[in-house]
């Protein structure tokens, strides 16, 4: 378990009193970051995308031409939003991100003082990493990052032998591994945190009851939730291999005049400016970043003693490797690296974004930076400690205030205009393909005003969308992987009439930069004509049979196994006396 192993228990009062505090804090982060979510509509970012009402398709399920990147993110929100609105959807996800990030955090800290919990509780809630991935719109990998510091919790409690802690790592890996990355991230922490390969010796501190198959359950487990999106990524006829330019375009990035390295250290880096908080490039951003590491290394030897025996130095290869997948494209010889395996290496594209998997080097670091600021105040007059906890407490909004409301302002939400519904439901009464033009991943609307959004219409849209998966990053154009859209790209290219591709609809959308060739919609019917879309028939189409296949069946299968994990964990946790998280 992660609790201080000298000392009394504290009285229940004080217990209760400090989780409330907790909560409280947690909640009142919360609030001040998705402030602007109290208004109505859908907060449309980069790749955040919510619709009203999402169809459950089988390309939303297991994609067959493109890499299953959001999967199964896409079908359980498909599945959801069967049932209440996508906007609920979206607040439900961002708030509970937001809010079991920092109580998770803030209980992960073995210390009995309150004012710690909640310096680790606002750390981490506040990290650059955490603004960054919320200003792409990557809202099912901050899932992952809020669930990182109960899954180590739990993966800890299960090498120490506590009862209930495998279905407690199954829950926590659940949220996690909606999507590869989280995936990913969760079995390495099970792998690395409860490996029985790994244990150190007998201790007090580990319990002798621990079962020798336990931790094996637990990786089995973990790996069934990440079978969805493996078994999609072995049926699509996408490929495994991604464009090697994409490994520079992702790289990790410098914020200031401290470079990448600084950046990463700090937890941010991210590759993309827009993504970026302004409030990143200030000078004294790097100062703060030095004084956050230093607080953690004054830290890392209390929480070596205060974590049962190994687990500091466990914690640390985790977060260690994480690092270094961050960087590595930095490194020398690793961009060469990365170029060669994204070729030769099905599944290796996941590396190039290296700075997704920083999330267990900032839950350390702000856990060892908590234990730090701990020890600092103990060595001081009383007094004194009180006005520096205070200090240290506000240093993440301090050195990120443009976190606060919704990334100051980006975060607005939306109402998609009327016709997107129209246009939704000509498409469902004759399913097919459906081309979106002009050619484009990315749209800026004038409804949305100031951001950038993906195409909602692969989701809005009750049918197989076909939209650019070419991504520009500056003057670099990073090609995709569907080969459905090269050959809809080369016929563009070619000014030959979209009927002779074969898709069913060709939906173009106005106001939005790119234009469309008159001559290429030749031959085709307006069904709808508007402000904002265009929807056209192709009557040279039949009626698609909207058959599955065993390819995507497969996928189906290993969605049900994992949601079955999850089922038999929950009944095992509710029918096991509750333990304090």
């Amino acid at each position: 378990m992660v609790e201080p192993t000298d000392g009394v228990e504290a009285a229940p009062v004080r217990r209760a009193r400090h989780t409330l505090s907790l909560y409280a804090v947690a909640a009142a982060v919360t609030v001040v970051v998705l402030a602007p979510l109290a208004a109505p509509g859908y907060a449309l970012l980069y790749d955040m995308v919510f619709v009203p009402r999402q169809p459950l398709t089988w390309d939303l399920v297991a994609p067959a031409q493109s890499l299953p990147r959001a999967v199964p993110m896409d079908a359980l929100v498909s599945l959801v939003t069967q049932l209440v609105p996508g906007w609920v959807v979206q607040r439900l996800a961002l708030a509970g991100a937001v809010f079991l990030a920092a109580v998770g955090a803030g209980r992960l800290v073995p210390t009995e003082r309150r004012a710690v919990r909640l310096f680790a509780a606002l750390a981490y809630a506040w990290t650059p990493y955490l603004a960054e991935r919320l200003l792409i719109g990557q809202w099912g990998l901050l899932l992952a990052y809020a669930a990182l510091p109960w899954l180590v919790r739990a993966a800890l409690d299960l090498r120490a032998g506590r009862d209930g802690a495998l279905a407690r790592v199954v829950l926590a890996a659940a949220p996690a591994a909606i999507t590869p990355t989280g995936g990913l991230i969760a079995l390495g922490t099970v792998l690395v945190l409860a490996s029985d390969r790994m244990r150190a010796p007998r201790s007090l501190l580990v319990s002798q009851r621990m079962h020798p198959h336990r931790s094996r359950q637990a990786l089995a487990a973990v790996g069934v939730l990440n079978a969805p999106w493996v078994v999609a990524a072995l049926v699509t006829g996408a490929g495994g291999s991604s464009d090697p330019a994409g490994v520079a375009a992702f790289a990790a990035r410098s914020e200031n005049w401290a470079g990448p390295l600084v950046a990463l250290a700090g937890t941010g880096g991210i590759w993309s400016a827009q993504a970026t908080p302004s409030s990143r490039a200030t000078p004294l951003v790097p100062v703060a970043t030095v004084v956050l590491l230093i607080l953690a290394g004054v830290g890392a030897g209390l929480l070596r003693h205060r974590l049962p025996r190994g687990g500091a130095a466990r914690l640390a290869v985790l977060a260690g490797t994480g690092c270094v997948l961050a960087a590595f494209g930095l490194l020398p010889g690793g961009d060469a690296a990365l170029r060669w395996a994204v070729v030769h290496l099905p599944g290796a594209g996941l590396l190039r974004d290296g700075q997704k998997f920083l999330a267990p080097y900032a839950l350390l670091l702000v856990v060892c930076a908590a234990l730090g600021a701990e020890r600092l105040v103990a060595r001081i007059d009383r007094e004194v400690a009180g006005v520096v906890l205070v200090g240290l407490l506000f240093l993440p909004v301090a050195v990120l205030p443009d976190l606060a409301f919704g990334g100051a302002g980006r975060l607005r939400p939306v109402s998609y205009p009327a016709e997107w519904q129209r246009v939704a439901e000509h498409i469902e009464e004759e399913p097919g393909e459906i081309l979106a033009l002009p050619l484009s991943a990315y749209r800026a609307y004038q409804w949305n005003p100031g951001r950038v959004v993906l195409d909602p219409a692969p989701r809005y849209l009750p049918g197989t969308v076909l939209t650019d998966d070419t991504l520009r990053v500056g003057d670099v154009a990073v090609a995709g992987e569907n080969p459905r859209v090269r050959e809809m790209r080369r016929a563009l290219a070619e000014g030959r009439p979209v009927w002779t591709t074969g898709v069913r609809w060709v939906l173009v959308q106005h106001e939005v930069s790119g234009e469309v060739d008159s001559q290429v919609l030749g031959g085709l019917e307006r069904v709808h004509d508007g402000p904002f879309l265009t929807l056209y028939r192709n009557p040279a189409t039949v009626r698609e049979s909207g058959g599955s296949g065993p390819a995507r069946l497969a996928v189906v299968v290993a969605l049900s196994a994992a949601l079955l994990v999850v089922i038999a964990a929950a009944v095992s946790a509710l029918h096991r006396r509750a333990t304090a998280w």
